[in-house]
């Protein structure tokens, strides 16, 4: 680049062009919006039929198209703010090299040369003629330790200075050349193809456009303000409510997979963040699986082993297996979890059920996911859930729906607005008997389930206080207890279901109001019944106390369902006690009565 070219070029130029393209995601964004949560949420709620089906499978596609043209144009602003800034600082050094040229009386020349008047040094009778220099870029020690002599030895004192500033225009015009190269391939790529569809290989491409995008602005990243490191979520909320929209926006174009993580931002902001790292992820491991060799058809085969026939698997399906067998099954498993989490999506305004939030995503090991129904920066009452053992991305849909249900009938009380969350947000054991008699792995999730409670009031939008209630299955009341121990609970009510134990002796300890932990056990679950000796329970006078033994203290809900995973089975008492106390009517919830002490002596 030349010293004239950037001498005009003008940054804000390129950062009104890239909030043009701000603009026109964040319209994409509405629209994808509008179509999600109101067309399609009216469809259906209230059309049935082919044609509905037909016409909800176009405007979900639709969706997606804006979806994509929201991520791609973020990317196209951020890359041109990105561009402009590296180029002002470029011409910020060139702008003061010839400031400081012109202050020291030499000519700054169109081509970067640097005129310099005649003079003398100290003692010297004669002047020295004048002269021109011309800069080179990036000199090293040696180069530089040259120039040092040379200057030294020139009978004009002009020359060594003139050379200093013929130098830093040549390393900024260097510097803006190497910006150009740097930013014009980044750029040429943020097109889609030429085609309506946006196919899982355009949204792998988008995670390939971020990556270059953000290795390329690393310097402009660095300049903006960073989120407070182990910031407590209402530290999160200070700093993105300081940054500008650009910054907002860069932030969430370059790292979205931070944004979407942290605790205290505002529910629709972690929801676009998270949206965009997952179709990015569908797309990159569906096209991985996509090129694994299916396995062969011919599984198994039958052999003689003594007198009797036995069952096994193939030469050719053994050998399939120890290449790709482990890859394979983890990539369906993460993507039949991100299938379940879509149809969340695709179910607004089914039964009423409203908008969904992507809180929290990850398919890294057993993967996360944060999935609330409604928004809960708003919401009057809120529910967050804990799975247990076993719980992992693969199998999230069955989570998702059990807090749908929780909605339903919590809203249908009539007492405010309501927000269910599904936090699958912590390594759960994987292993009935191998890991969930172990209590780490309930103390290593509970500080991040109190941080997203916290997170909660952080991101509030509306000026009252909600009342939330915490809810744990089996393993998952494990954790809650563990989190009420560790800290604080940051709780109104508490509801455990199926409970092995939560590592305190009684209810008083759960830090919540006294009267406000609610405990079911249905007929047949034997969980509790493992708790009671030892599985998670909490050792008091020489016996493991679980929530549903008496002593404990909690209030225990009726139940009408039977085992241990049907506490949230649509139209029972077990899942309507459960929704009056998230609503806020826990006295209107239906009790056990208590145990007959004299029942043995009669």
């Amino acid at each position: 680049m030349d010293l004239a070219t950037l001498k005009a070029f003008k940054p804000s130029e390129y950062e009104e062009s890239g909030d043009g393209y701000r603009a026109t995601g964040e319209m994409a964004g509405t629209a994808k919006d509008t179509i999600d949560n109101q067309i399609c949420a009216g469809v259906r709620n209230r059309l049935k039929g082919v044609t509905a089906t037909a016409a909800l499978r176009e405007l979900q596609e639709l969706s997606k198209n804006f979806h994509y043209v929201q991520t791609e144009c973020g990317l196209a602003s951020t890359a041109l703010n990105g561009f402009a800034f590296d180029m002002a600082v470029a011409k910020r050094k060139l702008e003061a090299a010839i400031e400081d040229a012109r202050a020291d009386t030499c000519t700054v020349n169109p081509d970067g040369s640097v005129t310099y008047p005649a003079g003398k040094k100290p003692g010297d009778e004669k002047t020295a003629d004048g002269g021109t220099v011309s800069g080179s870029a990036g000199g090293s020690t040696t180069s530089d330790a040259l120039e040092r002599q040379a200057a030294n030895i020139h009978p004009n004192p002009n020359y060594g200075r003139a050379m200093g500033y013929a130098n830093r225009i040549a390393d900024a015009l260097k510097e803006a050349t190497d910006a150009d190269a740097k930013w014009a391939p980044k750029l040429r790529v943020l097109r889609a193809d030429d085609d309506l569809t946006v196919s899982k290989r355009d949204w792998s491409d988008a995670q390939s456009d971020m990556g270059g995008v953000r290795e390329a602005g690393r310097s402009y990243l660095d300049s903006l303000p960073q989120p407070p490191k182990d910031g407590s979520p209402m530290d999160n909320a200070s700093w993105w409510q300081r940054l500008s929209p650009d910054e907002q926006a860069a932030w969430l174009s370059l790292r979205p997979d931070a944004v979407g993580a942290l605790d205290g931002l505002p529910s629709t902001v972690r929801d676009e963040a998270n949206r965009v790292v997952f179709e990015e992820k569908r797309g990159q491991l569906q096209m991985e699986l996509d090129s694994i060799p299916k396995p062969p058809l011919n599984e198994w085969t039958w052999i003689t082993a003594g007198m009797y026939p036995s069952k096994v698997h193939t030469d050719e399906w053994m050998e399939w297996h120890k290449k790709y067998g482990d890859r394979y099954e983890q990539l369906n498993k993460s993507l039949n979890g991100m299938k379940s989490i879509q149809e969340r999506f695709d179910k607004t305004g089914e039964g009423g059920l409203p908008e969904a939030y992507l809180l929290g995503f990850s398919a890294e090991g057993n993967g996360r996911a944060i999935v609330a129904n409604g928004n809960p920066d708003t919401a009057d009452h809120q529910a967050v859930y804990v799975p247990g053992t076993t719980s992992n991305l693969g199998g999230i849909g069955g989570d998702i729906d059990r807090m749908a249900n929780v909605w339903r009938v919590a809203d249908g009380a009539n007492n405010g607005s309501v927000s269910t969350i599904t936090w699958l947000g912590y390594d759960a054991p994987q292993n009935i008997v191998k890991d969930s008699p172990f209590s780490h792995y309930a103390n290593d999730g509970a500080p991040a389930y109190n941080r997203f409670l916290d997170g909660l009031d952080a991101s509030r939008t509306v000026e009252s206080d909600p009342h939330r209630t915490a809810i744990g299955h089996s393993y998952g009341t494990t954790l809650i207890g563990s989190a009420a121990r560790q800290g604080d609970l940051n709780a109104d009510d508490v509801i455990l279901a199926g409970s092995p134990g939560v590592q305190v002796s009684n209810a008083d300890q759960m830090d919540v109001p006294k009267g406000h932990v609610w405990n079911q056990e249905a007929e047949g679950d034997v969980v509790p019944d493992v708790g009671r000796f030892g599985h998670g329970g909490t050792d008091w006078h020489g016996a493991f106390t679980t929530p549903s033994d008496e002593r404990f203290g909690a209030n225990q809900l009726t139940t009408d369902t039977e085992g241990h995973s049907d506490y949230w089975k649509e139209g029972t008492d077990s899942l309507r006690n459960q929704g009056l106390v998230v609503a806020g009517k826990g006295d209107s919830a239906e009790l056990k009565p208590p145990p007959d002490r004299w029942a043995y002596t009669k």
